[in-house]
């Protein structure tokens, strides 16, 4: 609903819309008005936090916005911890499901870890249920400190192992490079996975970046020096 003050381009009065008796807007479909345009507002408001905190983590190819921000301090990423650990204790307490939650800081990013059972449900197929959940945790630490979370989630160490797997694929798709010369593309990954991928592909000397949009955003490993062709890419293991 466009709301139309002052008047029109013509130099003649405003249209005044007309919802109630003789082109008079009754109260009753004012106030209901407002109250639409209030619920508006709130979805619209709703839908950008989530969007913002969906955005890529820390990668190689990170949104330059996000790399100039000041780190948090110990005390605001305790704080971050603290309002994580309440809200999946409590996800856990309607999902009627057991475990102990660790709460710890890797560089200047907190992480809460579900231990002490197991809770395959709460990972999901590739981690699917735990990055939604991880999302749906950084909204709420950011609904009670108004500021952008990038707290880490884990369930029953899962980000671990998934890590080390990760770490071995960067490392030999890396040495399948050197020997051929063949850029290789791998398969989609999230940002945490993307940035695991990275970092030992680096080690290892070589190069890479990211292509695509998500959900399917993947790495590229490349040669040291030779520029990304088309023409001869090649996935790795198989997998486009």
């Amino acid at each position: 609903m466009v709301a139309v003050t002052g008047d029109d381009n013509s130099g003649g009065p405003a249209p005044t819309e007309s919802t109630g008796i003789d082109g008079v807007i009754s109260a009753e479909d004012q106030a209901a008005e407002q109250v639409g345009t209030t619920e508006s507002a709130d979805i619209v408001a709703e839908s950008d936090v989530v969007a913002a905190l969906a955005a890529p983590d820390a990668e190689g190819d990170q949104d330059s916005a996000e790399a100039s921000e000041d780190a948090p301090s110990a005390p605001d990423l305790e704080q971050e911890s603290e309002i994580a650990a309440d809200y999946i204790e409590g996800l856990l307490d309607v999902a009627d499901l057991d475990g102990d939650i660790d709460m710890d800081v890797e560089g200047d990013r907190p992480v809460v870890s579900v231990v002490g059972a197991t809770l395959k449900e709460l990972v999901g197929p590739k981690g699917e249920v735990l990055e939604a959940l991880q999302e749906l945790t950084r909204l709420a630490v950011h609904r009670q400190t108004g500021s952008r979370s990038r707290i880490m989630l884990d369930v029953g160490g899962y980000r671990a192992r998934r890590r080390q797997e990760l770490a071995e694929l960067g490392r030999t798709a890396a040495e399948e490079v050197s020997r051929t010369g063949v850029p290789q593309r791998l398969e989609a990954m999230t940002p945490f996975e993307r940035k695991v991928v990275h970092d030992a592909v680096a080690a290892a000397g070589l190069r890479s970046e990211s292509e695509g949009e998500e959900p399917t955003r993947r790495v590229v490993v490349l040669p040291a020096e030779d520029p990304v062709d088309d023409a001869v890419m090649q996935p790795a293991g198989g997998q486009g």
